[in-house]
């Protein structure tokens, strides 16, 4: 029997080389985003409600993604998207919302965070094998921030949890999800500016 790892493709969590960010200024930057472990308490909640809408949020988010062409293109090369990049990738982007929710905020979890960085910049197609758009472009990792918050708020909604707990949650998602993109940003800064 194949573990849950070993069915996504290219999910490597806990197998890649450390982060060059320490936890040091890992908690500096939770400060930063405000992070605190009620926000830890409110995303373990939304885990569990997210769970079993994993796909159906993913249909959002890829509904947007293939909306966009200035964004699907990054899928493929010359206007022709790779179905099994796409599919692998959708399967690595439904675990990062669990992992997002579940996983602790620990040394694991930051070297991930800069391996998904590097996914999107000097590694951009290795983990597939695919010959596809070479980078990522800087601005739209930042910018996605909006469509991924944004569109989580009705799945956090669904369970009939009251409004201040959405709201928690849903601001929990928010700073975990500026903190986790501006982990991925580190590839994209000249040596010392991070």
């Amino acid at each position: 029997m194949q573990t849950q790892i070993e069915q996504i493709p290219g999910y490597t969590y806990g197998q890649v080389d450390p982060s060059p960010v320490s936890e040091a200024d890992l908690d500096l930057l939770k400060q930063t985003v405000l992070f605190s472990d009620e926000d830890v308490q409110y995303l373990r909640l939304a885990g569990i409600i997210l769970e079993d809408q994993t796909d159906a949020v993913l249909d959002v988010w890829y509904g947007f993604v293939g909306a966009h062409p200035h964004l699907a293109r990054y899928f493929g090369k010359n206007n022709n998207l790779d179905a099994n990049y796409l599919a692998n990738v959708r399967r690595r982007f439904g675990k990062w919302i669990m992992d997002t929710c579940t996983r602790a905020y620990d040394q694991d979890w930051l070297n991930y965070q800069h391996e998904i960085g590097l996914r999107h910049l000097v590694k951009k197609n290795q983990t597939d094998g695919v010959d596809a758009e070479p980078i990522i472009h800087f601005r739209y990792l930042v910018a996605f921030i909006v469509p991924i918050t944004a569109t989580i708020k009705p799945f956090l909604a669904s369970k009939g949890h009251s409004a201040s707990k959405v709201e928690k949650m849903y601001a929990a998602w928010f700073k975990a999800t500026t903190l986790t993109v501006t982990l991925w940003c580190y590839p994209y800064t000249k040596a010392g500016t991070f």
